[in-house]
């Protein structure tokens, strides 16, 4: 199995798959094309259908989007606790919270980019920013309180539906955003996973660094030394 992604600094979709992969132990290679650069988009589409990523290469498959790549996994490998496994009923609602997470939440993504390297103040809080929190903690609550009782993630034990929430968490921390303390619970439990732990130290000690990402953001914190590793 062959994983594509770009830089592990920004792209959220590149973690989703990739944290899955890594979290339920399925052995695979990577290949991390740094992005806006002068063969970023030739190096790509070499993988990809679609010129962007993730893309997953499984033998004769190529699987594109990160919540394709994860139906796939779990139908490659269906003794994996990818989804929930203790009823039909939670694995729906994974699914479905998993698919909101894809097609919704745009006001907070727009706002706070993903960026590990980097703190940042936090950005105004417009009216549709604060519409996504509230439903992005109300999400949590409801969904743990009915299924997550057993352990600290979403439902339990690790799922697909932590990956896919696992960049939101981060710009939660990044851009210091405010959320109630069962909240920040939840934040911890993923901060501290070791499979982002992973992603993290890896994303840390890239040297490519895009300052457009910045725009419009006041660094309060800074992870990267001058030439882009990580600071110990």
């Amino acid at each position: 199995m062959h994983l594509i992604i770009v830089n592990k600094l920004y792209s959220s979709w590149s973690m989703r798959p990739w944290l899955v992969m890594k979290a339920n132990e399925i052995p695979f290679e990577e290949t991390v094309i740094p992005m806006r650069q002068p063969d970023t988009k030739e190096r790509i589409k070499a993988y990809s259908p679609t010129g962007l990523v993730p893309v997953l290469i499984d033998g004769e498959a190529v699987v594109w989007e990160s919540v394709a790549i994860i139906s796939h996994l779990a139908d490659r490998f269906p003794d994996k606790p990818i989804w929930p496994t203790a009823s039909m009923a939670t694995r729906a609602h994974a699914k479905a919270i998993s698919f909101e997470m894809h097609s919704g939440f745009r006001a907070l993504r727009q706002a706070c980019p993903m960026n590990l390297g980097k703190r940042f103040e936090t950005p105004e809080l417009t009216d549709e920013l604060r519409a996504d929190l509230t439903r992005l903690e109300s999400l949590w609550r409801q969904t743990r309180d009915r299924f997550g009782k057993t352990g600290a993630y979403l439902f339990g034990a690790f799922s697909a539906a932590d990956a896919m929430f696992a960049p939101v968490v981060t710009r939660l921390d990044t851009y210091q955003l405010p959320v109630s303390e069962d909240t920040r619970a939840y934040m911890r439990t993923i901060l501290a996973d070791p499979s982002f732990a992973e992603w993290k130290r890896q994303a840390l000690a890239e040297p490519w660094l895009i300052p457009e990402y910045e725009v419009g953001h006041t660094i309060v914190e800074n992870f990267l030394t001058p030439a882009g590793k990580a600071s110990s």
